[in-house]
């Protein structure tokens, strides 16, 4: 038998208050469903897929040699709402390894069992959630998006239960740079425990901003990843449906993908979590959320400087500054698909342009973008006059680019997770047959190639299909 992992864990080393040390708990027959090889091989575990030691191992069953297990304690604002103590209610951080890369990463079971962060819940997952972020999270990927990663999905072999009645169970496990959020830093705030936020800010800063000295400069740090990282949500079309400043990383990664989903129609208002009833995460919404998310690490962090309003008055300028920021990355993403190498004066517009005829014509957004490069964009729409005029616009534009078509295929993916292939591939899942999870896997692997033999997975919803909403699985 080979299983070994190297673990390197470094935040079990913080002090009293940042975690509860605790086992995840056994289950009655573990199966393995999906094991990432090739992750596993980056990070430099050494196992075996059929051996059943790895299923007890990644179901919680079985505690790896020099694990740590721990639940993370952390807080949030969920929807507007402060939540002074949410914390790890269904997870398990098994420990850290350093990756070929030389990256710290962590390896955390998901569905693994109650915690002391619970809140009454039964701290488990059913298998479709479970299967959704597997897919999508590792899509995402591959799509060149910063992401938590899927190591493996299991089989737990005990029901759970949601309103839909009893569900097959099973658990995640899932990579991540960290999983320090806004809201671990909210929930010693709330304390007024400035001692443990220092140490959670020296602890952050020197695990992913080593060269930022100071609170300000680490603040600037994270308002450049996420406004990047909102910047090529929005080239996708992606909507992360729980934006709660929990689920907004210090990393810069993607996090949490329970009822996210992408457009197949092109609106600005789209929406698909079923618990986003006033529409906050849509999709146009999410660039002044992350603004706001970020203002509340901005409020943490004033407390660890020597002098506080001068803070105030330097992080209020970085958060005004976000949203320039935002529409900079947002304008070289876009520009990209439409085949430009860099965004010049009239690019946004051209943009926009485009998109109010999409959504006008509920032309799909994929689909749209991905028919620049073939010679067919025209067949995406009904009202073709007012495309050809907008056609004619671009055509203009990109004659000054060496190779455009280069540059279109590369930032728009022919084939994406699409929400209802998704849910056909969940619901094959629970009917034992892993063929279609599969085949999918196997397409977004390469989403920006044009392989005709997954030509069906880019066709969009018929009427019947469409899913109109998703949900979070707990």
């Amino acid at each position: 038998m080979t299983l070994h992992i190297p673990f390197d864990n470094s935040y079990a080393t913080l002090p009293e208050g940042f975690f509860t040390r605790i086992n995840p708990k056994p289950v009655a027959a573990p199966r393995l469903v999906r094991f990432n090889s090739a992750l596993a091989q980056e990070l430099g575990i050494e196992a075996d897929p059929t051996d059943p030691a790895l299923a007890d191992m990644l179901a919680g069953n079985r505690i790896p040699d020099g694990a740590e297990p721990l639940a993370q304690a952390y807080a949030g604002h969920q929807f507007g709402g402060f939540s002074p103590q949410l914390g790890d209610g269904r997870a398990n951080l098994l420990g850290e390894v350093i990756d070929s890369t030389g990256r710290r990463r962590d390896i955390q079971l998901k569905g693994s069992g109650p915690t002391p962060y619970s809140r009454m819940g039964d701290g488990r997952a059913w298998l479709g959630p479970v299967l959704r972020e597997y897919v999508v999270s590792e899509a995402m990927q591959a799509l060149g998006v910063p992401t938590t990663r899927a190591l493996a999905a299991v089989e737990t072999g005990e029901p759970v239960y949601r309103e839909s009645g009893a569900l097959p169970g099973a658990v995640l496990t899932r990579v991540a740079d960290s999983h320090i959020r806004v809201g671990t830093f909210q929930f010693f705030l709330a304390r007024r425990d400035l001692e443990r936020l220092q140490a959670l800010f020296d602890y952050t800063r020197q695990r992913h901003y080593p060269q930022a000295e100071t609170p300000g400069e680490m603040l600037a740090g994270v308002i450049g990843r996420q406004a990047r990282l909102i910047a090529l949500w929005e080239g996708l079309g992606f909507i992360h449906g729980v934006m709660n400043t929990d689920n907004t990383t210090l990393s810069g990664e993607t996090i949490d993908y329970g009822p996210c989903a992408y457009m197949d129609r092109y609106h600005p208002q789209t929406v698909f979590s079923s618990i986003d009833a006033q529409g906050r995460y849509a999709y146009a919404n999410q660039a002044h959320v992350i603004v706001w998310n970020v203002a509340q690490l901005a409020t943490c962090l004033v407390p660890l400087t020597p002098d506080q309003d001068v803070a105030v008055e330097e992080f209020t300028k970085l958060v005004h500054d976000m949203p320039a920021l935002i529409a900079k990355y947002r304008s070289e993403v876009f520009a990209r698909k439409l085949g430009l190498s860099a965004p010049r004066e009239g690019d946004d517009a051209l943009v926009d342009d485009l998109l109010a005829l999409m959504q006008a014509d509920g032309a799909d957004f994929t689909n749209t973008f991905r028919s620049l490069s073939d010679g067919a964009p025209r067949d995406q729409f009904t009202d073709r006059d007012a495309f050809d005029g907008w056609h004619a616009r671009w055509q203009a534009r990109i004659a000054d680019e060496d190779a455009p078509q280069d540059i279109l295929r590369a930032a728009n993916p022919y084939v994406i997770p699409r929400n209802h292939r998704v849910e056909q591939m969940i619901q094959a899942a629970t009917e034992g047959d892993y063929a279609p999870l599969d085949r999918l896997s196997e397409a977004l692997a390469r989403p920006y190639e044009t392989r005709e033999e997954f030509a069906d997975l880019t066709r969009p919803p018929l009427p019947e299909e469409r899913v109109q909403q998703t949900f979070c699985g707990t």
